[in-house]
């Protein structure tokens, strides 16, 4: 209630008084009615309903989910919501402004952006060999019921880009969450620190018969960081300086980056750990809780050469919400393009058919989803039923990073915590909390 109304209903009151003061009967009558008022106005602004973006935020640490946690909403041009939540537990730390996440496959949204640059400039085609830039995939295999044998098909980029390649992050085709990538066959593949460089990667990558013909399924992996050499290989530049040069230095990202100073340590988010038995992340029994400030399967080392495109880059709330702005604005950041509303098109159009499609086994269980280039693209809103329309895009980190595009409400919203195990609930969530708010 504004201090004005209450003021002027006290006025009204005091001039009311004095012309009925003779008149005790009707004071009588009236006077309840007046005090009745008085107090159901003066007490409208005790009565606060909370925000339901921060209930949400609230709800998940109280649930063990995460730590504390950083959730944005921007609309029309500006921030309409941008809060931290901070849980206050022992071994966690407060965020804020400047506190660094690992944004994990958040990162593969980095690279296939800078993927759509090069597109726009003409410097490769979609359906383009990946053995016309990388040679090393010119024979590749393929696992087959029969055993190991040539593939049929060609690797082509647009199957590196949809996840349609059969290159996997899992030791078998719809293996469990836990498994290694292709422990079976190469145990340190999945390692940025066992490689010098991405030419040394792919080349082991090369070796590994894939899961499936190219092309033939999706079944997400590690594409995007052959994509990465791929860009070294097109522009003749190191993967990380490429990525600075056309999207960090133009966004003004400068705290996102594939390596931690010391001074950079300092600001990095403990890791709340909440490891459930019996998960499709857990097949074992036991159960781990609490916080650590060690580094999850990442040093983010100074030293290192081997930059994942899948999965190696940190960043902060700040950084982040520029590269979600550019995509909302159709490829325009401060009034500079960095990629074409082709581009854009191109990379969020549908290529693998939305969850629970029976042709589709190996998506992700978002329902009414399916797949562009990386990103999510909601094809079924009914379907999946979280107040968003049809549309919008996004993708998400390991560490329960969440963000997606919503076109049509020129808006985005944007998640982080640093905490595993991932949560799927929390898009769905934080999507209803966030459409509630807007109303």
């Amino acid at each position: 209630m504004k201090p004005s109304i209450t003021i002027l209903l006290y006025c009204n009151f005091i001039y009311i008084f004095q012309i009925i003061n003779s008149n005790i009967q009707i004071m009588k009558k009236v006077l309840p009615l007046i005090i009745g008022l008085l107090i159901l106005f003066s007490c409208e602004n005790s009565i606060k309903v909370e925000n339901p973006i921060k209930k949400f935020q609230n709800s998940l640490i109280q649930e063990g989910v995460t730590g504390s946690n950083v959730a944005q909403v921007f609309k029309d041009g500006e921030i309409i919501y941008n809060t931290i939540v901070n849980s206050g537990a022992l071994g966690d730390k407060n965020i804020d402004e400047n506190t660094i996440f690992p944004i994990w496959s958040m990162t593969k949204t980095v690279t296939t952006v800078a993927m759509m640059i090069l597109l726009d400039e003409g410097k490769y085609n979609l359906n383009d060999n990946v053995a016309d830039y990388l040679p090393e995939f010119e024979n590749i295999n393929c696992k087959g019921v029969d055993g190991v044998y040539p593939c049929n098909n060609d690797l082509k980029i647009i199957h590196l880009l949809t996840h349609r390649s059969g290159y996997t992050y899992y030791a078998n085709s719809g293996a469990n969450w836990v498994s290694t990538l292709h422990t079976d066959l190469h145990p340190a593949i999945t390692s940025p620190i066992r490689f010098n460089n991405l030419s040394d990667y792919t080349k082991a990558v090369s070796e590994i018969p894939l899961d499936f013909e190219p092309g033939s399924m999706y079944t997400y992996g590690i594409n995007q960081a052959i994509l990465g050499r791929l860009i070294e290989v097109i522009t003749e530049k190191s993967f990380y300086a490429y990525l600075k040069e056309t999207v960090f230095d133009k966004l003004g990202m400068n705290d996102t980056k594939f390596h931690l100073t010391a001074a950079d340590r300092i600001r990095f988010q403990p890791l709340r750990v909440n490891i459930k038995p019996n998960t499709a992340f857990n097949n074992s029994d036991f159960h781990l809780e609490g916080y650590t400030s060690a580094l999850d399967g990442y040093t983010y080392d100074e030293n290192n050469k081997a930059h994942f495109g899948g999965e190696g880059l940190v960043s902060t709330m700040s950084d982040f919400s520029k590269f979600c702005q550019m995509l909302v604005n159709g490829g325009v950041y401060q009034n500079e393009r960095i990629i074409s509303e082709e581009g854009i098109k191109a990379m969020t159009s549908k290529y693998t058919n939305a969850y629970p499609d029976p042709s589709e086994p190996n998506v992700f269980p978002l329902e009414g989803y399916g797949y562009g280039f990386t990103f999510s693209v909601l094809e079924d809103n009914e379907a999946w039923g979280s107040g968003a329309p049809n549309g919008i895009y996004g993708w998400s980190g390991y560490h329960n990073t969440w963000f997606w595009i919503d076109p049509t409400n020129n808006l985005y919203a944007l998640f982080m915590s640093n905490s595993i195990e991932p949560d799927f609930s929390i898009l769905k969530d934080f999507q209803i909390a966030t459409y509630n708010f807007i109303k």
